[in-house]
């Protein structure tokens, strides 16, 4: 019904077009020209009318009229004036008809039809906004996300948000008004407009901008006393789309945020569209980024493999919701069971393969050092030989920083794993590509020390660092695995990339910048307590050997490792590894590990026993 009434009011105004022109253009219609008129304003009736339905004109939207619905209307009229143009052409051979006037009707139609539409929509956003006050909000970013969310909260007074200025550090945007907001002054200027315009509430709308500016801004707003908020980085907008509902709390990776990731999308999809993926450890924080990322890509199949029911499980009902046309398989097994995983590829012939699945607690593999022998070492090798015997085109390793210059079994497992994987490589078919990935700490992983300092905050302290100068790199979850992503379709067979973790991050500050964010001051609300350095860790961790080096990959932020060798009576030492993890002596484990990786030095342990 409602439908029906905006066709006949567009194809009335629109009619009334024709004889308006023709009025402008005569300055009044004279007796001899009434003929003219009728006859030309009857026969654009139908045209006009079958225009409306074709562009669906009458479907719009008229209170949330947009620019797309503006351009799709001057289409539909440009469209038509062409049509009456040729109309009016015919019958000024036989009746007295100016050929300016289908022009001045296009654009009287277009005034009409425009004019009304909006009209609509201001009178119902006033409606909406009428007795309602808005949080007197500050938008830092000037940029096209500041310009978007400031017309939503435009658009949405019912949302109790109003924004009253703009701060951006763009001399060119100084002075300047979007959507009927001013851009008041820079970054530094925040204070004073904070103060001046009763801001209430401050708002970082800046995507892309790299952690240290969100601090800066975070600084500011505490100084200033107000409340402050942010839209989510450019990995959680890849659709570029901006609305209040993105509007979350500052957290710690907006601090700590870099120049977002250029992704060469060719090459990535090259190997994953149209193919059968498996992803080994699917349910962990790197696994189920990894799955969420190949989605993107359109492949043939992916299949969901590892040991926690109820991790795949909420993986699974994401996958539904977010991706219902991926077709998706979820498997429960363990890596370390090679003739059940025999089984799966026979049965799903992956193509390509993302190996995830690790033990990576430090101080727990420390304790239960055959646990990590079994897990990470024979289990990349059951996924290596099996890639191997089924043909997968290419397997990608998630492998650690902490794999170089080990002091951790962790650290020595994972670097075993590496060499297991280079071992493959030379074994290799032509056709297939077996790599590893090295990166440090993922913001948010499950077990990390950000939700460790997150609940002992909540309980109300103490945060316990193990050393005041104790650093770590640190990337988000969705950056690493885009760049895993990247890194598996460079195509070396056997090569080590590295990424680009930035500078390394202090622990002690990034305790602070926890309680901080929580809106509490470190020592006074929350104290910080020392508790000394654990079995296996290091103050600093590192990327690279320093008998490897690295050199530039075709994408800035991915290096190779060079000089990674396989000893070469490799097969006999992780027999050694193997049946040293099978007898559970720590001692025996961690010597072996040492005849592998010879620049494994236990720190800490003293190679005494098991758990030492």
């Amino acid at each position: 019904m409602r439908g029906a009434i905006k066709f006949f009011l567009d194809l009335l105004l629109w009619t009334l077009a024709a004889p308006l022109a023709m009025a402008l253009r005569l300055e009044g219609i004279p007796h001899s020209y009434w003929e003219a008129t009728w006859i030309y304003t009857l026969l654009g009736i139908p045209i006009k009318a079958l225009i409306i339905a074709l562009f669906g004109l009458h479907r719009q939207a008229w209170s949330r009229v947009g620019v797309r619905d503006l351009v799709r209307l001057g289409l539909a009229v440009a469209l038509a004036g062409v049509i009456l143009f040729g109309m009016a052409w015919t019958l000024s051979a036989y009746l007295p008809m100016p050929r300016s006037v289908p022009l001045i009707a296009t654009g009287l139609a277009f005034l009409l039809l425009g004019g009304v539409r909006l009209g609509v929509r201001l009178y119902w956003e006033e409606k909406k906004g009428r007795g309602v006050r808005g949080t007197r909000v500050l938008v830092v970013g000037a940029g096209d996300a500041g310009s978007m969310v400031v017309r939503e909260m435009l658009r949405h007074p019912e949302a109790g948000l109003l924004p009253v200025g703009f701060v951006d550090d763009d001399p060119n945007k100084r002075g300047q008004t979007i959507a009927g907001v001013r851009v008041v002054g820079t970054l530094d200027d925040l204070p004073r407009v904070v103060r001046a315009l009763e801001v209430e509430e401050v708002l970082v709308a800046m995507p892309s901008a790299p952690g240290s500016v969100v601090r800066k801004v975070v600084n500011l707003a505490r100084a200033a006393g107000v409340r402050y908020r942010i839209l989510p980085g450019i990995y959680e907008i890849l659709s570029g789309r901006v609305s209040i509902s993105q509007i979350r709390e500052v957290r710690l990776e907006d601090l700590l945020r870099r120049e977002p990731v250029r992704l060469n999308l060719d090459e990535i999809a090259g190997y994953l569209e149209g193919r059968v993926v498996l992803v080994t450890g699917a349910g962990g924080s790197i696994g189920s980024e990894l799955v969420r990322q190949v989605a993107r890509f359109r492949p043939e199949q992916v299949v969901l493999l590892g040991r926690g029911e109820n991790s795949l499980f909420l993986l699974e009902k994401e996958l539904e919701a977010t991706w219902p046309d991926l077709k998706h398989v979820v498997v429960v097994a363990d890596v370390r069971d090679r003739e059940r995983l025999r089984r799966i590829f026979r049965l799903y012939r992956p193509q390509v393969v993302f190996h995830a699945a690790a033990h990576k607690h430090v101080p727990l593999m420390e304790a239960n050092p055959d646990e990590a022998i079994f897990n990470n070492v024979r289990g990349t090798q059951n996924v290596v030989e099996l890639c191997l015997e089924s043909g997968v085109e290419r397997l990608v390793n998630i492998s650690t920083d902490k794999a170089v210059n080990p002091t951790s079994v962790m650290g020595a497992s994972k670097r075993v794993a590496e060499q297991v994987v280079a071992w493959g490589a030379l074994r290799a078919a032509p056709n297939q590509v077996f790599v590893s990935v090295r990166f440090g700490n993922v913001l948010g992983s499950r077990g990390s020390v950000v939700p460790v300092f997150m609940e002992q905050i909540k309980r109300g302290g103490p945060v316990t660092v193990t050393h005041p100068e104790m650093r770590r790199y640190f990337m988000t979850i969705p950056e690493a695995a885009q760049l895993v992503l990247q890194a598996g379709g460079m195509g070396d067979n056997g090569h080590v990339y590295v990424l680009d973790m930035g500078e390394p991050v202090r622990i002690l500050d990034l305790a602070k910048d926890l309680i901080r964010l929580a809106g509490l001051e470190p020592y006074r609300d929350i104290d910080i307590v020392f508790t000394g350095m654990r079995p296996g860790e290091k103050l600093f961790e590192e990327l690279l050997t320093a008998e490897e080096g690295t050199e530039a990959s075709r994408h800035e932020k991915i290096w190779v490792a060079k000089n990674h060798l396989v000893p070469g009576d490799f097969p006999a030492l992780l027999e050694e590894l193997y049946h040293a993890a099978r007898g559970g002596d720590g001692l025996e484990v961690r010597r072996a590990l040492q005849r592998l990786v010879p620049t494994y030095r236990p720190e800490g342990v003293g190679v005494g026993g098991q758990g030492e």
